[in-house]
């Protein structure tokens, strides 16, 4: 290895790799800011525009754009070795580039020809140069690879194991930028862009998908899909949905709040005076369904806590911390899986359909809750409205969720129509010796009929929200008046599929 070509945006970790470089005695060519930031800690660096005898022009956008940078990163070693002499192209061993910030800067809601500054040429076309001719030339697109390539360099260069998944790596971040490119530009005029790209990295096999005869990964850096577990078995397939369906559910809330889910639908949901209160009443709401279910907290997780979920069986247990004594405690049960409840990743929604996608984007969104009854709901019957309106969001259509102040009574989800539903959760709660009486329920689209009133009215529900819209209405809430049953429309549905 005789030269490097440094040249990046993001200059973390550079000064370590060029120091490495020129102790082996490895040239450094560099450009623009990067050979500034060289020169100014002592390392020498030459000038691309001197080595091309070309200077940067048109405000910096054609800096590496030269034949004696492209050759010295494709020319093949004993094959273009001729022409490269013939021309004066010295062969490029080593490209370091990172790209212009475009997907940090499209978010500033910058001018679009301030913007398309951020489209980095020069970078993606040597990254692709070099990555092409990974057998001759290791191409660095990360700081996060910069030690190990200080090792190498130590050692006296790359093993062709080491530039090939560097090339690969490079191909996956031009891939990205490109993609990010695309997106913005066909979206400037639609809310979609007319071609959709999207990737994630970070993939992990799974040991097998819903069923143990299907194949699975997960892939993603952050939120959920980014997680590792603190202890326990390798999450599933249906692991990670069912804590992404609890955690969604469980941010919903402030205080000390426990979402349990089983199966992609929530089958207790509790607040409390304390944590530990709150998951005790959430894992009565069905104790059967609990068992072998995911568990959300929203506070940290105790000592206290950590015995009552070790006295039965849980899958999964996110939270946003654990004490060092629920952490022991919690070793006993080798299997289950413990998860630190990281930070909301926003983001579009995606589901594959045969020959394509479905994306769904959620904006932020205020609903109008408006009295539409005779009788308006008195102020415990609003707390208890407000806590079943975020359940139901989060169980599977055609969803009726009963519910007090502190947490649910019964849930009926997943159902054809709703009074079924309705019927479920009154017998699923007395199944566990729980009373309707007193209670509100939720209802995730309108009720089309007034069935569904009816069963919760005669179970002892006694108000009722949902979205409204149906051209029964006056029929519901003429039923509704006539039972003394408060309704509240909110004017947004949700359906959950």
């Amino acid at each position: 290895m005789t030269l490097a070509l440094l040249s990046v945006w993001d200059k973390t970790g550079i000064l370590d790799l060029a120091r490495a470089l020129d102790a082996k005695n490895i040239g450094i060519l560099s450009s623009g800011g990067t050979a500034k930031a060289l020169r100014e800690a002592g390392i020498p660096a030459k000038d691309v525009s001197e080595y091309t005898g070309f200077p940067e022009m048109m405000d910096g956008r054609v800096k590496t754009l030269h034949p004696k940078v492209h050759g010295g990163l494709l020319g093949r070693r004993g094959t273009d070795d001729g022409v490269m002499a013939k021309y004066g192209i010295d062969a490029i061993d080593i490209l370091c580039v990172n790209l212009y910030p475009f997907e940090e800067m499209s978010k500033k809601n910058l001018p679009l020809n301030e913007l398309i500054e951020f489209v980095d040429i020069g970078g993606p076309a040597m990254i692709r140069a070099a990555s092409k001719n990974f057998k001759d030339v290791a191409v660095l697109t990360d700081p996060a690879d910069y030690p190990a390539a200080i090792k190498a360099i130590n050692n006296g260069g790359f093993t062709q194991e080491e530039k090939l998944r560097l090339a690969a790596k490079a191909f996956t971040r031009t891939a990205a930028y490109d993609a990010a490119i695309s997106n913005y530009l066909n979206g400037l005029e639609n809310e979609f862009p007319d071609v959709y790209t999207v990737q994630f990295a970070n993939g992990r096999k799974l040991r097998y998908g819903e069923n143990p005869h299907q194949l699975a990964a997960v892939y993603g850096t952050s939120g959920i899909a980014g997680q590792t577990t603190l202890q326990g078995k390798e999450m599933s397939y249906n692991n990670y949905l069912d804590v992404n369906a609890a955690v969604g559910l469980c941010r919903e809330f402030t205080g000390f709040a426990t979402v349990i889910v089983k199966h992609n639908n929530p089958c207790g949901v509790a607040l409390g005076k304390t944590q530990l209160e709150s998951y005790l009443k959430a894992r009565d709401v069905d104790p059967v369904s609990a068992y072998g279910s995911v568990v959300a907290m929203n506070t940290p997780v105790d000592a206290e806590i950590a015995k009552e979920i070790c006295s039965t069986f849980v899958e999964v247990l996110i939270a946003p911390s654990f004490s060092n004594e629920a952490l022991e405690m919690m070793k006993s049960k080798q299997n289950m899986r413990l998860l630190i409840l990281p930070p909301a990743v926003p983001a579009d929604e995606i589901r594959t359909i045969d020959g394509g996608v479905l994306v769904q984007r959620t904006p932020e969104h205020k609903e109008d809750w408006k009295v539409v009854s005779k009788r308006a709901p008195t102020e415990d019957e609003i707390i208890a409205l407000k806590l079943a309106w975020k359940v139901v969001k989060y169980a599977k259509s055609n969803a009726i969720i009963y519910a007090n102040k502190t947490e649910t009574v019964g849930i009926g989800v997943g159902q054809m129509n709703r009074v079924d539903s309705a019927k479920i959760a009154v017998m699923k709660a007395a199944e566990f010796g729980r009373t309707m009486k007193g209670t509100v329920i939720g209802s995730d689209a309108f009720l089309p009929f007034s069935d569904t009133l009816e069963v919760a009215a005669q179970a002892g529900a006694t108000a009722l929200i949902q979205p409204g819209g149906s051209i029964r209405d006056n029929e519901v809430l003429a039923k509704a008046d006539e039972l003394g049953v408060a309704v509240v429309f909110t004017g947004t549905r949700h359906f959950r599929h």
